[in-house]
């Protein structure tokens, strides 16, 4: 799933202007162009809705707006800001800029709904894309929202362009499980991780995303359910998705052995309600996932595990979402591929 939140009078991350809470990640991404010793990718992960295309985008629209790394603007910066009336930064927002490419799951006319993967047709459009003769100041970028939502074939046409890239090129892919990700896209990457924002941090970045007040109960109230995850806290802004929280949460307490009545119940409350309601049930399903992720970084065989119910908690929810199927069995389905990856 995307860092995007479903509700159009959001901003989306390539009309965000302020970053919140990743000084450090940016402070790395700027050093290393200004060094004349950027990698031509980067693997940018982290738990969803944290801001990872948001950076992503803030440091293609600099590379566009600055083209040249030893110019006296790009040296004497100290962020990666770009003013929004900046002509890059305007056709950016407005999906207009030549030389940056986006790779995400896109509607399927004939369903109006979104493609439960990125169509791998799309990822072989960076062929030719990075084959093309660049715009004004010869750099050619790529943005891959998610590389979680390639399948093998697509990830595979992606690898011919990380194999051999042009001169001038950048990918940044973005990951929220990045130790799923294939080993041969993983090496041929320098991977930036980033980390859930605190409290202030969300409340910030979803009052600016919003046009709300951050001393909005609200607002407040959702940024304290968010375990650090603007696009969490986002949707707990709908309050059917709050309400959910305490539920699913009580469940995993209860793994690997959760209440059958518990997850009726789960899935009474999901049955019918908004598609944004369900995002947020997988959302939290897969940052109870990235955590068995970080506290298995040690350990290949529990890191495997709960790689492969991710996807196959995520594949499960997609059909779900694309054929409009009933909810509570995707309830049942999913608790026991979790319970299954808490067993030792």
């Amino acid at each position: 799933m995307s860092d995007k939140t479903p509700e159009r009078d959001v901003l989306l991350p390539r009309e965000t202007s302020v970053l919140y809470g990743h000084a450090e990640a940016e402070r790395v991404l700027l050093e290393a162009y200004q060094s004349k010793r950027m990698p031509h990718a980067w693997l940018i992960g982290g738990p969803p809705g944290i801001g990872k295309a948001t950076l992503a985008y803030r440091l293609a629209r600099f590379v566009l707006a600055h083209p040249d790394p030893q110019s006296s603007n790009v040296q004497a910066a100290t962020s990666l800001a770009v003013d929004v009336e900046n002509p890059v930064a305007r056709r950016i927002a407005a999906q207009a800029q030549g030389d940056l490419l986006v790779l995400e799951r896109v509607t399927n006319e004939q369903t109006g709904k979104l493609y439960t993967v990125i169509r791998v047709d799309d990822v072989r459009r960076s062929v030719s894309f990075f084959g093309s003769t660049a715009g004004e100041g010869g750099w050619r970028i790529a943005i891959v929202d998610a590389v979680d939502d390639l399948q093998r074939e697509g990830a595979n046409a992606l690898l011919k362009v990380l194999e051999e890239p042009p001169a001038r090129t950048l990918l940044l892919l973005i990951s929220h499980a990045p130790g799923r990700e294939l080993p041969t896209i993983r090496s041929r990457c320098r991977r930036l991780l980033l980390r859930p924002l605190d409290e202030a941090d969300v409340t910030r970045a979803v009052a600016t995303a919003t046009g709300r007040d951050s001393l909005d109960a609200e607002v407040a109230q959702a940024a304290a359910a968010s375990d650090g995850s603007v696009g969490r806290a986002l949707r707990f802004l709908d309050g059917p998705a709050l309400a959910l929280r305490q539920r699913v949460f009580d469940l995993f307490a209860q793994l690997p052995n959760p209440d059958p009545r518990a997850l009726h119940a789960l899935g009474d409350a999901l049955s019918g309600s908004e598609p944004q309601t369900l995002a947020a049930f997988v959302d939290m399903v897969n940052a109870w996932l990235s955590g068995r992720l970080d506290a298995g970084k040690h350990d290949d065989a529990q890191m495997a595990k709960a790689a492969q119910t991710w996807e196959k908690v995520n594949r499960a929810a997609r059909d779900v979402e694309a054929y409009n199927l009933e909810r509570k069995p995707l309830v049942f389905s999913v608790f026991g591929m979790l319970a299954e990856a808490a067993r030792r």
